[in-house]
């Protein structure tokens, strides 16, 4: 994902690349050089980022999958200082995709069940999806639950898929469906560059990619 995101920020005329940081390297002076951080690495690489964030007061996007429960309190104890967008999915279709189900579910009501099926490539651990929890959750929240209660997942793994998610909504009278595909990771590397233009202008706080989308400032 690095190397992708280093080639795009190179095509983009409003766009400098600061550098590239490796674990062992100088975090410090290399932040020096930059306005906003983008952190596609691993949950231990993630804990560095954001303490350099903090102390360089740096905005950073992240897109680290997998953080623990611990780190998730560390990534919100950075954003009462810096600015930070975290989303388990960085594309720009998922957040549209996560904003319609929402209000659809709300709409429709607590008689429609709901079916959240995702198939991915055979290398993926983790089942169900973190983004078909993140669909879940967001459903959930619409309908005044907590976690994904009431809402079935369907989990597939085979050959190398980026990423297919169907949110289903039926009763025995009517289904509505909403599908969403990945064709190429470059949507992920897509959305931390939007995220990024957005993020250098907001003040301290934890952010998603709704509201890079959707927010009104």
């Amino acid at each position: 994902m690095g190397r992708a995101l280093a080639d795009s920020i190179e095509q983009q005329d409003d766009l400098r690349l600061a550098g590239i940081w490796r674990r062992g390297d100088d975090i410090d002076m290399l932040l020096s050089d930059a306005d906003v951080i983008i952190d596609f690495s691993l949950p231990e690489g993630t804990e560095e980022v954001l303490q350099a964030a903090v102390a360089m007061g740096k905005p950073l996007v992240c897109g680290v999958s997998g953080l623990s429960t611990e780190q998730m309190g560390r990534l919100a104890m950075a954003a009462q200082q810096v600015a930070v967008v975290y989303d388990r999915n960085m594309s720009l279709g998922i957040a549209v995709l996560e904003r319609s189900v929402r209000e659809a579910a709300a709409s429709l009501g607590a008689n429609f069940e709901i079916e959240i099926a995702e198939v991915h490539h055979a290398h993926k651990k983790d089942s169900p999806s973190g983004t078909a929890l993140k669909l879940g959750e967001a459903i959930a929240r619409s309908r005044g639950v907590t976690g994904t209660e009431g809402i079935r997942f369907e989990a597939e793994r085979r050959g190398e898929v980026p990423g297919d998610h169907r949110v289903s909504m039926r009763t025995a009278t009517e289904e509505l469906t909403f599908a969403h595909s990945v064709t190429t990771r470059q949507v992920f590397v897509d959305g931390a560059l939007r995220a990024a233009r957005w993020v250098g202008g907001q003040p301290p706080g934890r952010y998603s990619m709704q509201d890079v989308l959707f927010s009104d400032h």
